[in-house]
């Protein structure tokens, strides 16, 4: 089955947020441990679409199972934030196609360049992020928690 991918419409707050908690439980990440947090929820207008990102999130059978937003951090780089795939549906390929959906995006923005982060505990997400070829640039130590900060260039629209 096709994930279809779409922007992000407030309707949907409720069930990306669950989403997000969900993903973040099933690899033992939960609030206060230093590396989760959820107060940019309420504010995807702000933090994300108004400021020259965008939000986007895959359904399959009109059910919501996948997100992801890019946040600008200035006029050439954007930050992957959110990439999440319910538990039920993950190993499917649909991580990859929202990843690949957002990098698209990020390029059309105009974006040049791509930064995210993940922590060991992800080894799902730290393959995908290699298998589309972005590298790691630091690692940090937070509480009992490595996080590791990755980059990825774009290669600028029609020159592909």
């Amino acid at each position: 089955m096709k994930l279809r991918i779409r922007r992000y419409r407030w309707s949907d707050l409720d069930t990306i947020l669950a989403l997000h908690q969900i993903c973040l439980a099933g690899v033992g990440l939960f609030p206060g441990d230093g590396v989760y947090y959820d107060d940019d929820f309420p504010r995807i207008q702000e933090i994300y679409l108004a400021c020259g990102g965008d939000f986007l999130v895959g359904e399959l059978d009109g059910r919501v199972i996948a997100m992801g937003g890019l946040k600008p951090v200035d006029s050439d780089t954007v930050e992957v934030c959110r990439l999440r795939v319910h538990p039920d549906h993950q190993r499917r390929g649909h991580g990859a196609t929202m990843l690949a959906a957002l990098e698209a995006r990020a390029a059309r923005l105009g974006f040049r360049s791509l930064r995210g982060d993940t922590t060991l505990r992800q080894e799902a997400a730290l393959a995908l992020y290699e298998r589309h070829r972005w590298r790691e640039v630091s690692r940090e130590q937070v509480g009992d928690l490595t996080v590791i900060y990755m980059e990825k260039r774009l290669v600028p629209a029609g020159t592909a």
